[in-house]
């Protein structure tokens, strides 16, 4: 059986509980730089650190009236702490808070997702090289091309992983700014410094110049790593559900004895989870539409993008998490029939190894035009009259006159077409072996 999915990280990291923590986080960094550069009194810090509590139902309750959800909170943790209250957010504009607190729910949520991402590459490395000469047809168009393997295939997405992970790795970097420098970004209440001192405390940068809120282009990229994350996850769920289908039937979706496919049909094994990523992997992609939408405000700050973000970064964040999980699941699990795949492979009687055929005949002289001329016609009989391929090249007068019976043998060879396999296992993969 499967394990379901359950969400206790990211769905924690996302929580009302978790942000406001980060915004107290955030207000008792710049009391303790204000209390280190004497701008309040250092003993109010120990008060504040020991008192402050957060309790999400009193903030809601106050935000009912005061409708402002950082007022709100302030008025909740001061009413905990008691007068020394009176410190916190000292000098700061909402968006200090806000967008200082949102680097560290991106940055928690972001090396979360690296961490599946890490994982999900071992998965697909092991495979890899559990199917990496296992021949299968390879498709253009949908339409039988020329051999491969179906650990070329996971190798591809291996890659596909590795860069995502280089995506993601950027995407924490460019969100780990913070900014204390008030409405407009001017610092006209607190010294540049205290923005220093508090992002550092944060293991954050201050970022070199903002307005009243941190530039949305930053959230926009932090979106589009995970809109092609998913992007690639749907590629991979779209080729499982390709070869899963019933003419295919190459590799299938883990089926539990107590599974059921259908409430109609019983015999039913339909690819839900494969069908399920590509699915959610669009409402990936319509948060980072949004991001993009969010990235131009007016003048120094409207609140257009707030609304959003609210259900665009816990979502997408979530979501991603889910998917790879699935993923995850679905590649660790998957059932492949190597010996559906040598059917399949040579379902066509030997016409996917006509392009070897076309440059045999030019090495031999002819013309390129000349070969595909000659090649064209013999396949086009072969699979117009369901005949075998070779016995016709090997039957026809005109092919017979350039290409001798043991200059075939090589054309229709399958290693040789497969002969590169390992060269590229190495590029891929160098030096590591296919052991997670």
């Amino acid at each position: 059986m499967i394990p379901r999915y359950t969400l206790p990280e990211m769905g924690a990291i996302w929580s009302e509980e978790n942000k406001f923590r980060k915004w107290l986080d955030v207000e008792i960094a710049v009391c303790e730089v204000h209390a280190e550069m004497g701008t309040i009194p250092a003993e109010v810090v120990s008060i504040i650190k020991e008192r402050a509590r957060i309790d999400v139902a009193r903030i809601h309750e106050i935000e009912k009236t005061v409708r402002h959800d950082v007022i709100a909170f302030i008025t909740a943790v001061a009413e905990s702490i008691g007068p020394e209250g009176r410190f916190v957010h000292f000098g700061l504009t909402s968006s200090d808070v806000i967008d200082t607190a949102n680097a560290l729910l991106l940055r928690e949520a972001g090396r979360l997702i690296i961490g599946r991402l890490e994982h999900f590459s071992g998965v697909l490395r092991r495979r890899a090289f559990e199917f990496k000469d296992t021949p299968m047809i390879g498709r253009t168009h949908g339409v039988h091309a020329e051999p491969t393997t179906f650990g070329l295939k996971l190798a591809l997405w291996y890659a596909d992983a590795q860069r995502n992970l280089e995506r993601m790795r950027r995407a924490v970097d460019v969100v780990s700014y913070g900014k204390i420098s008030g409405a407009v970004g001017t610092f006209a209440h607190l010294d540049p410094e205290v923005e220093e001192r508090v992002c550092a405390r944060l293991g954050l940068r201050p970022a070199p110049i903002s307005t009243q809120v941190i530039q949305r282009d930053r959230y926009a990229e932090f979106l589009a790593a995970l809109a092609i994350i998913t992007a690639c996850l749907e590629k991979i769920a779209l080729e499982i559900r390709h070869l899963q289908r019933t003419e295919v039937r190459e590799a299938q979706e883990f089926f539990a004895r107590e599974q059921k496919g259908s409430s109609a049909m019983p015999h039913k094994r339909n690819p839900i989870v494969s069908e399920q990523i590509c699915g959610l992997a669009r409402v990936v992609r319509s948060h980072l539409l949004a991001a993009l939408e969010n990235v131009a405000l007016w003048h120094e700050r409207d609140i257009s993008h707030s609304s959003v973000e609210r259900i665009a970064l816990p979502d997408a964040c979530i979501l991603t998490d889910y998917l790879l999980d699935r993923a995850t699941t679905l590649i660790d699990t998957l059932v492949v029939d190597p010996e559906r795949m040598r059917q399949n492979l040579d379902a066509t009687r030997g016409l996917i190894f006509s392009g070897a055929l076309l440059l045999a005949l030019t090495r031999r002289g002819l013309t390129r035009e000349e070969a595909y001329r000659l090649v064209q016609r013999v396949a086009m009989r072969a699979w117009d009259e369901q005949r075998d391929f070779r016995q016709l090249v090997q039957a026809d007068p005109d092919i017979a006159r350039w290409l001798p019976p043991e200059a075939l043998r090589d054309i229709f060879d399958l290693r040789r077409h497969l002969r590169n396999v390992d060269k590229i296992f190495d590029r891929v993969f160098g030096s590591e072996k296919g052991v997670s």
